[in-house]
């Protein structure tokens, strides 16, 4: 009797009444975990001295963050194609909207794995492939950052008490997209097209920042206010995290070859000038970072005095941590400091912890069903 108690309790989707509920159930939640797997290989990658063994793992990462992100798009497109009237209602759900923005996200890790690990492996003929994908990410990219908060305006019910960090998800992902950008427009061949990229970022970049630190501006009301979200948004601490760091690796990223860009199109001050304007407002933005991250760690432990209930929102741990890990390993590669050396060496490491522990309780979450659950969905019969 126990045995078999034991195998049913251990079999797949063990929790769902039947096998496509977990496509019915299906949510853009689950390509927040791209986001994580992405950014934790482009971090191993990144780490000082160029370690090979690391760069296999990162490269490893990559490949089957590219499977899942294939497979997330593959059921969420199942999920409007099967349940199209219930998937529709995610428009009008304050909280699960926001979560579309996960999925340029999550792209752009993919596109950016391309350069740091598809190009030197396969050469040159992926460039292409990832322009294309990145233009496809920054229409992504607009219309989330436009469409969500219009629906927040118009069609959703919000209140500043019930606001949390996750209202910057639609919004960054244009930021996030910029610092793609910044990575892809040295490797191409036209130097237009370098100009026409690199622009098109900087646009991405002001398109995406000042919308997110407005919303950062009111969340720190609210907490001051309202006190600390409900412990199931407890990641969301770390959201604000995200457009800091990523404004910050842009702007890197962005005047890193900016001079050369400008120059090869007759503007070469205008280079000089954005190369010198990256750097100090990457390290300015480094240092509001670092306020939020020891604000997040506080409010943490806070948490985990009462327990954390998991849920797909603790990847919300992991981008944030990861962009500013970068952003920290990148600073130390340009100014030669030691500190940022260890530093971001200690934030990698922290978020390899976090991969392994997160990566692991949604693993089980998903075998046993547990995570396939849409709240925009959850009062009607199933």
């Amino acid at each position: 009797m126990t045995c078999c108690a034991t195998k049913t309790r251990f079999r797949p989707l063990s929790h769902l009444p039947r096998p496509l509920e977990a496509i019915r159930q299906f949510t853009p939640n689950w390509f927040a975990v791209t986001m994580g797997t992405g950014v934790l290989a482009l971090s191993l990658a990144q780490w000082p001295g160029n370690v090979p063994a690391l760069r296999v793992v990162g490269e490893g990462l990559w490949l089957f963050n590219t499977l899942l992100f294939v497979l997330f798009a593959g059921l969420y497109a199942a999920r409007w194609l099967l349940f199209f009237d219930e998937a529709r209602r995610i428009f009008g759900h304050s909280t699960v909207s926001m979560f579309f923005g996960t999925i340029p996200m999550g792209l752009a890790t993919l596109i950016n794995g391309f350069l740091v690990f598809g190009l030197p492996r396969w050469g040159a003929g992926v460039v292409p492939l990832a322009e294309t994908l990145w233009w496809l990410d920054v229409a992504m990219s607009l219309a989330c950052g436009v469409l969500i908060p219009f629906l927040m305006f118009t069609r959703q019910e919000h209140r500043i008490d019930q606001m949390t960090a996750v209202w910057l998800l639609p919004v960054v992902a244009a930021e996030v997209a910029a610092a793609s950008g910044g990575l892809l427009a040295p490797h191409l061949a036209d130097a237009h097209g370098q100009l026409v990229v690199l622009v098109t970022s900087y646009v991405l970049w002001a398109f995406s920042l000042p919308v997110a630190f407005s919303i950062l501006t009111i969340l720190l009301l609210r907490m001051a206010l309202h006190k600390l979200p409900h412990e199931n948004m407890a990641a969301s601490s770390w959201l604000a995290l995200g457009p800091i760091g990523t404004g910050a690796l842009g702007m890197l990223l962005l005047g890193n070859d900016a001079p050369l860009i400008f120059a090869a199109n007759g503007l070469p001050g205008v280079g000089e000038i954005a190369a010198g304007l990256g750097l100090v407002a990457s390290i300015t933005l480094w240092g509001l970072g670092f306020w939020w991250m020891l604000m997040a760690l506080l409010i943490t432990a806070r948490y985990l005095r009462d327990g954390i209930p998991f849920n797909l929102g603790w990847w919300g741990f992991t981008f944030p941590l990861g962009v500013y890990a970068l952003t920290t390993l990148k600073l130390a590669d340009l100014l030669s400091l030691a500190f940022f050396s260890v530093f971001g060496c200690g934030l990698v490491l922290l978020l390899a912890l976090m991969w392994l522990i997160v990566g692991r309780r949604t693993l089980m979450g998903a075998w046993h069903g547990e995570l396939f659950v849409s709240p925009c969905i959850a009062g009607l019969a199933k």
